[in-house]
């Protein structure tokens, strides 16, 4: 019985970079993103980010159409539509048991309409996490330098007396009086 690899070999390319440590700039250059349409895995796929509408997927849609939708109240509307259809779906289940399939229909269609509606939402909720995230990064680097500069300058003090210290306990009067000046024109210069 042969031994054989358990993954495939690495794809030559990666030949193309053995010299990028002695010339960074031998390394080719990346290929340009892709534009328009291009097939991943057999299905097709479109680098435009757009949501379809439910008339190019073939659903009816059941809130109005156009820029000034109050998701609100649409997605409100849809929620109780979609209520009152599954106390129907369950009279008919109790009554009728035969005839459920147009119920089981009707709340399908209620269905992709509130996922639509909320699939439209998704770049409005995006770039509000995408603010938050950064609004907290800020405010977090925002602490973070003061408390460097709190516990800096208090870590600074003590650092200063311990010199002051070994400066006091050694050598001459002239020594200690330069090294003093010097500490404490360090000391100015940090705290501006």
């Amino acid at each position: 019985m042969a031994a054989t690899a358990t993954y495939p070999p690495p794809p030559p390319y990666y030949k193309l970079y053995k010299d990028y440590i002695q010339n960074p700039n031998s390394a080719p250059e990346p290929p340009p993103p892709i534009e328009g349409t291009y097939v991943l895995f057999g299905a097709n796929y479109t680098t435009d980010d757009v949501l379809p509408s439910l008339e190019e997927q073939g659903v009816r849609q059941l809130y109005p159409t156009g820029p000034n939708i109050d998701f609100k109240n649409e997605l409100r509307s849809l929620n109780r539509d979609l209520q009152l259809h599954i106390l129907e779906l369950a009279d008919v289940l109790v009554e009728r048991p035969s005839q459920y399939a147009r119920r089981v229909e009707d709340i399908s269609l209620i269905f992709k309409n509130l996922h639509h509606l909320l699939n439209s939402l998704r770049p409005h909720q995006g770039r509000a996490t995408l603010i938050h995230l950064l609004e907290s990064q800020i405010q977090r680097r925002k602490q973070a330098v003061e408390d460097i500069k709190r516990y800096g300058s208090v870590t600074l003090i003590e650092v200063f007396r311990v010199i002051e210290m070994k400066i006091l306990t050694s050598g001459g009067e002239k020594k200690r009086r330069n090294c003093s000046r010097r500490l404490l024109e360090h000391w100015m210069a940090i705290s501006l």
